[in-house]
């Protein structure tokens, strides 16, 4: 598990792909210490297990499925990623829970100044709508953010200077695109709902505005 706080912004060396995955190899020294083989690191979002490191760089190995779905099979040389180490019991959680398991990969649609701060709107599909809420959380390229506005295609999030300076978030232009992570205590939430109501005589096991007001939670 992850919180969304960054650590250290890597420089890509390597990523060296083949039918078994890929090996990727970042520049990065802060989060080195008391790291281990075998350990979890979240590189711009998904989460990966270390294979060797020394004082200056680190190596993860890349599954498949995991190039397949999100953009850490487009990194080239020279480019940055968030990375967090995974966090310890007794720890500060300043952000939110975060699994490293990516939802999709989408799009950033508008980018608009807002005083000092950045306010940044993407595209989203529509089944992953109902886990976006206003003030609510969500992790784009590992990085936890607090959502602004949902409607019924687009989220947005607001970006302090802080996070911009100290992540890629910050550098990040119109049509690029980035890893979701929506939050994770929703799903289980409509996991568990979903059994109830199907248990309770409902014939569709679907969860509907409808279903809940009948039921009483709403």
């Amino acid at each position: 598990m992850f919180t969304g706080i960054i650590e250290e912004l890597g420089t890509v060396r390597r990523l060296e792909k083949s039918t078994a995955g890929a090996s990727l190899v970042i520049a990065a020294t802060k989060v080195t210490a008391d790291l281990n083989i075998g350990d979890s690191i979240a590189v711009s979002g998904p989460c990966l297990t270390i294979t060797s490191f020394n004082r200056e760089s680190i190596t993860a190995y890349v599954m498949p499925e995991t190039l397949k779905k999100t953009t850490l099979k487009d990194l080239k040389p020279g480019q940055k990623v968030n990375l967090e180490r995974a966090m310890t019991l007794g720890g500060r959680l300043g952000g939110h829970l975060v699994s490293g398991h990516i939802d999709t990969v989408i799009k950033l649609v508008e980018r608009k100044p807002e005083g000092a701060a950045v306010q940044l709107t993407f595209d989203v599909p529509d089944y992953l709508l109902p886990y976006l809420v206003p003030k609510g959380s969500v992790a784009l390229d590992g990085v936890s953010l607090t959502v602004i506005d949902v409607n019924k295609t687009r989220f947005s999030v607001g970006i302090i200077p802080h996070t911009g300076q100290e992540t890629t978030i910050g550098l990040i232009e119109v049509h690029s695109s980035v890893n979701l992570e929506v939050d994770l205590i929703g799903k289980y939430v409509e996991k568990m709902l979903k059994g109830r109501l199907a248990s309770q005589d409902n014939e569709t096991g679907l969860l509907t505005m409808d279903l809940l007001a009948e039921k009483g939670y709403l």
